[in-house]
């Protein structure tokens, strides 16, 4: 049997069969050309929270570089019952982060906890 078939038939005290829960975390670290204020910063980076923050599945959180003007990093940890689903909320994620975001994307990095 697959790992992925143990996964699907575990079992709760009561008897029922339970999904297992996958679960990834994307790093962004963004550098922010001209950047003259914290002001701009979030103005630039601001609607990452907008854009993302409200999918189900999905967190969104600032996680480093919070007061510096030039850089920012930030963290997305997508939760979803199959793989292929956090695949495509985070593949958004990064495609957002590569074309439509008023910064230099310095690294991207997925971790998989589950």
């Amino acid at each position: 049997m697959s790992r992925r078939m143990a996964n699907c038939r575990a079992i709760k005290g009561n008897g029922q069969l339970m999904s297992t829960v996958r679960v990834c975390v994307l790093r962004a670290a963004l550098r922010l050309q001209g950047c003259r204020s914290l002001k701009e910063k979030r103005r630039r980076l601001g609607g990452l929270r907008d854009k993302f923050g409200r999918h189900s599945g999905l967190a969104v959180c600032e996680s480093g570089c919070n007061d510096e003007l030039a850089r920012g990093e930030w963290q997305f940890v997508a939760a979803a019952t199959s793989v292929p689903v956090v695949q495509k909320m985070l593949a958004e994620v990064e495609r957002h982060l590569r074309g439509a975001v008023d910064a230099e994307l310095l690294m991207l990095e997925r971790e998989w906890l589950v």
